[in-house]
């Protein structure tokens, strides 16, 4: 508890906690009747804490918490009215009419000559019958939309434009519950039935609309229609239908596991099971799908999508991960057998090009949310022993699954897959079927070396044993597709030594001619997609090398394919295209070496790291240039539209980097902005590691700088951007990306009431005011701005207003600064706050004994920016008390003032107009005499 409200009781606490809800300090009286209720053991006194926090709640807007607050209290007692009205207010405006009509009902009863109850009343029951006449409306309009839709007779347009409005209708709340009570969910499962695909999606669709946010609704509807049903939509051919489906059943995951940790109360809690049973069933049913032969490639791609998404913890601080543990124990086998299908030898499950690399995703979530080695030591085992059952097999077909599955593992916890790897025989059979004449065993074999050759663990093995081979396959297998497979793997240990010049696996020259090759590839549309993504690998690795980047950029063609790639249905290539660019921009972190270091490290004769002499800043500009050219913005666009599990956290984090990369030029970002970069910042900011994130709010942070932000991120997404700017106020973040925030913020500050709201929601200001005190003149100078702007709200002036504090005395030093634009923003602030609360005017003497001299060094000032501001407060502590105007017109800046208010050049008009009005305000007290020409002399 704070230091100056240990000693004090919950009655004087509660005390202070009504002053200030009467002075409109709500946040303050919020956390004074908390501090009360740690305090309170006794329940009347509880009682009135709860009712009083319930006003603040409702002042504030959060009518939920006001509605829990007032029911905490008529627990306590049930004949307090005031609390009984407030959670009438609160049930209004949640638009619980019903429940709100009963409580102002009772109120009234209990105080039948008040006028306030008696309006309510009136209110709610004309609101009531309004709704009752929508609801009467939307019965009539539900029944005739399934009608058309269920008569086969109907016409096509008809039945559209039904499915249509039904689809709109279940998005409203009044719509969607017409629909569930209208018998609506057994009228959807006949048209799932349907085999129009239209009709299908439409019922999809809708029962989106009701699922949405809606617990019990959910659990009826999954229980009505049964996961068996809805799975097998899922797993339907089209494409369209699974990932209808698929979304279908991520809000009913969504809706499930919100409903579990709601604090839900009254009647409500007793209507609602627990829903961890339905969870449960729900996974089940995705995992059985996985191994079913009936289910298509997309289906497949989808519940491996959903376990992504649904199983890992959404944060490793939650210490729950049961969940991950029993989807290991109930279906790691149905995983790893997916994983290990070879669909051009086994010709068994349906699978796309994208269903191995989700499986590695799974596998990599899955084994990441374990907590400790036994745990692991578990998932390690029961993958040994699946890889051990199939390579023990005599059958070919059933040993290349192995290694099939080695390499999903592989290129997931690539732990595992090393151990797996280097289990009795396994090595031996994969450099064995590299020389295999059998296409598909030898593409099989080729993969799992390449992924082996990029693990440190296999790489000096390989090196040893695995470069010939490779070299022989890429020289002379008369297989493109093998070629350029066996080409990456040369690429990958050929860029071992990374971005380090002087580490050079190959001879001169060898890397830029495997580039060529890889380029010559991908731009070849003869070759199949999977090739060709195999070719924009390749790139990634040797894109190391500063030669192999400049060549790239240069060639257009090669340029614009992969970006094609990066836009089409193969979601596999998304990571290589992503560390591509990366390099490309030179958009990792590259610490330079201390010089004092690399001298010590030539006399112990130590390997020093040294950059390309083309990745000096000149050369990366042109690149970024080239790529802008090019056409990067849109696919990078399109990459993070992506909705699958390709596009990882590491993924994405490649996608940030560039984009930081693009915006660092002020004159780019409005190219950037026009072509959707801004849109697609926003989730890059919210979701991803935690470097990826810091990187795309810095990018944000850039263009709302330099760009209107209203224009650069129109309608209501401006408010997404405010979260991800707060989050770079934090000391892990450099001074840059401190500094790039608050300006980005003092622009957003600067826009609007409700978008200052927003940031004061985000707990900005204590942040801002942190950084008025660092050491960094320019954060310094950029905080104080950004607090310019947020005074502009009433809620930031009353932080001013507050007794006890010293944020007035910083501004009025601030404003005697040396530098500048420190100067200008605290005067600026200054001006504000003296402007709009007066009673801080009688403060400013207090705050230093220099306060005259810093005002008058205002006045004097070379600047007119400065000289405004000098005389705006002037004007306002004059204004404010008699007493200021006497001591100001008692000292130099009466004969200031009066020159000032002579002035006529132009852009003085307006320091000239308001020394004037300070000089008529003393005039007005007495303290001087016009003298009708524009001069002052003192008074009496």
């Amino acid at each position: 508890m704070d230091t100056d409200v240990k000693d004090k009781d919950s009655p004087t606490l509660r005390e202070e906690g009504n002053n200030l809800f009467k002075r409109g300090d709500l946040q303050g009286a919020l956390c004074r009747y908390a501090q009360a209720l740690e305090l309170s053991d006794a329940p009347s006194e509880r009682g009135v804490l709860y009712r009083n926090r319930a006003a603040c709640y409702l002042k504030l807007e959060d009518y939920a918490k006001a509605e829990a607050d007032a029911s905490r209290a008529l627990d306590v007692d049930p004949a307090d009215v005031k609390a009984r009205f407030r959670r009438a207010q609160a049930l209004q405006r949640l638009g619980k009419l019903d429940q709100a009509f009963l409580d102002t009902q009772r109120c009234a009863q209990l105080e039948p000559k008040n006028k306030a109850f008696q309006e309510m009343l009136r209110q709610i029951g004309a609101q009531i019958q309004q709704k009752a006449v929508q609801l009467s409306s939307t019965d009539a309009r539900v029944q005739q939309m399934f009608t058309f839709l269920l008569d086969a007779s109907s016409q096509p347009s008809d039945r559209q434009k039904a499915a249509q409005n039904l689809v709109v209708l279940s998005r409203e709340e009044a719509g969607a519950e017409q629909i569930f009570r209208n018998d609506g969910v057994k009228l959807l499962q006949k048209l799932l039935e349907s085999e129009q695909e239209e009709v299908v999606l439409s019922a999809l669709r809708t029962l989106v609309g009701l699922c949405t946010g809606h617990q019990s609704r959910t659990m009826a509807i999954v229980n009505e229609l049964g996961m068996q049903r809805l799975c097998a939509v899922m797993g339907s051919g089209d494409k369209a239908v699974p990932l209808a489906a698929c979304h279908l059943l991520q809000v009913m995951f969504e809706a499930l596991t919100e409903g579990m940790k709601k604090d839900v109360r009254g009647k409500d809690a007793a209507i609602l099971p627990e829903p961890s049973r339905e969870l449960r069933s729900m996974l089940r049913h995705l995992l059985d799908m996985l191994p079913a032969p009936t289910v298509s490639g997309p289906g497949r791609d989808s519940a491996i999508n959903l376990l992504v998404k649904q199983v890992p913890r959404k944060s490793l601080r939650d210490p729950d991960n049961s969940i991950t543990l029993w989807v290991i124990d109930q279906g790691l086998k149905k995983v790893l057998e997916v994983a290990g299908t070879i669909p051009e030898i086994s010709k068994g499950l349906p699978l796309t090009e994208n269903t191995h690399m989700s499986c590695s995703v799974l596998l990599s979530k899955l084994y990441d949310d374990l907590k400790g080695d036994g745990e692991r030591e578990n998932f390690n085992r029961l993958c040994e022993e699946c890889v051990k059952h199939s390579f023990d097999s005599s059958d070919l077909e059933n040993k290349l699954g192995a290694i099939q599955t080695v390499s999903a593992l592989l290129q997931g916890p690539s732990d595992v897959g090393n151990r797996t790897l280097e289990m009795s025989g396994v090595m031996d059979t994969i450099i064995s079927q590299c020389a295999s004449e059998n296409l598909a065993h030898q593409q099989v074999a080729v993969e799992a070396l390449i992924h082996a050759a990029g693990k440190a663990k296999r790489a000096s093995f390989i090196t040893a044993n695995g470069v010939s081979l490779l070299k022989d396959l890429y020289k002379k297998s008369e297989n493109d597709q093998i070629r350029v497979r066996a080409l990456v793997g040369l690429c990958k240990l050929g860029s071992a030594g990374g971005t380090d010049f002087s580490m050079k696996q190959f001879a001169e020259g060898s890397t830029l001619k495997l580039a060529k090759q890889c380029r010559k590839w991908l731009c070849n549309d003869s070759l199949p997609a999977t090739s060709r993504r195999w070719a924009i690998e390749g790139l990634a690795y040797l894109t190391f090398d500063a030669d192999v980047k400049e060549e790239l950029v240069e060639d257009k063609q090669a340029l614009q394919a992969m970006f094609q790639l990066a836009k089409s249905e193969d979601k596999t290539v998304l990571f290589a295209v992503g560390s591509t660019l990366v390099n490309c921009t030179n958009s990792y972190d590259a610490e330079k070496p201390d010089p004092q270091m690399v001298e010590l490290a030539k006399y112990a004769k130590q390997h020093i790291p040294e950059e390309h002499p083309k990745d000096a800043q000149p050369f990366v500009e042109k690149r970024l240039a080239k790529l802008l050219e090019a056409g990067v913005v849109s696919a990078l666009v399109c990459m993070v539209k992506q909705e699958t599990p390709a596009l990882t956290e590491a993924c994405r984090e490649c996608i940030s980097r560039v984009f930081l990369a693009l915006v660092e030029r002020q004159e780019d970002r409005g190219m950037v902005v026009a072509q959707g970069g801004g849109k697609a910042l926003i989730p890059l900011a919210s979701e991803g590691t935690e470097v990826g994130k810091i990187k795309a709010a810095q990018a944000l942070a850039k263009i709302a700088i330099t760009s209107n932000p209203e224009i650069a991120f129109p309608g209501e997404r401006v408010y997404e951007v405010v979260r991800p700017l707060v989050g770079l106020l934090r000391l892990e973040c450099t001074l840059l990306q401190n500094f790039e925030a608050l300006m980005a913020l003092t622009n957003l500050a600067g826009i609007s009431e409700r978008l200052r709201q927003k940031i004061i929601k985000e707990k900005a200001v204590p942040k801002v005011e942190g950084y008025m005190f660092e050491e960094h003149e320019l954060v310094r100078a950029a905080a104080t701005e950004c607090m310019c702007n947020l005074v502009l709200s009433t809620e930031v002036q009353k932080l001013f207003v507050a007794p006890g504090n010293d944020r007035l005395k910083l501004l009025v030093l601030y404003s005697g600064e040396d530098d500048e634009r420190l100067r200008k923003a605290a005067a600026g602030t200054l001006a504000m706050l003296t402007s709009e609360q007066p009673e801080l005017c009688a403060r400013v003497p207090a705050t230093t004994s220099h306060w005259l001299e810093i005002l008058q060094a205002l006045l004097l000032s070379q600047s007119v920016d400065l000289q405004l501001r000098g005389t705006v407060i002037t004007l306002n502590l004059m204004q404010a008390e008699h007493s200021l105007a006497q001591q100001l017109m008692e000292s130099e800046a009466l004969e200031i003032l009066s020159v000032l208010a002579k002035g006529s050049a132009p852009e003085q008009a307006s320091v000239a107009r308001t020394a004037k009005r300070c000089l008529d305000v003393a005039v007005q007290y007495g303290l001087i005499r016009s003298s009708g020409g524009g001069e002052s002399d003192k008074g009496p």
